[in-house]
């Protein structure tokens, strides 16, 4: 298992009508995390993610629909290691509540698998009792908690 820590992201969220509602986040790849330099280092290498030419993994909506019971698919085009791909997040809005300061805070989570292959990252290593490495399907998870945008100061 492995995280990412640098990233940032915008979220438009319409209650009303679903479709005016949008995604778009922006992930560091070299901020990748698995507990264990040597890995993350290789994870970083064109081996995987190859973070010299492909510093970022972006996804941008093209289309949100659904909301009931907090229920979205936002789908859109997921870009990671140079190849743009379009795919469905299916989104579940958890709720909006103020933290102990009085911030109002939003929590939405999704999981997801997709083919590492279809995005060029074809490394694999075969094992001495038969099969290889890795799998081709990577399990993805995520987990927000988003407060609103503060307006920037006028000039």
């Amino acid at each position: 298992r492995g995280n990412f820590g640098d990233y940032s992201g915008t979220i438009v969220m319409d209650p009303a009508k679903a479709e005016n509602s949008s995604v778009e986040f922006v992930i560091k790849a070299t901020s990748v995390n698995t507990a264990n330099e040597k890995r993350d280092g290789h994870l970083r290498s064109p081996d995987f993610f190859d973070v010299e030419k492909n510093p970022e993994i972006t996804f941008k909506s093209t289309k949100v629909t659904g909301g009931a019971g907090g229920a979205y698919q936002v789908t859109g085009n997921l870009t990671m290691r140079g190849v743009t791909k379009e795919i469905t997040l299916p989104v579940t809005f958890l709720g909006e509540t103020k933290d102990p300061w009085g911030n109002v805070k939003a929590g939405f989570e999704t999981a997801t698998r997709i083919n590492r292959k279809e995005y060029g990252i074809n490394w694999n290593a075969a094992l001495d009792q038969g099969g290889f490495m890795l799998a081709d399907d990577v399990d993805i998870q995520i987990n927000l908690e988003v407060g609103p945008t503060k307006p920037a100061a006028a000039k």
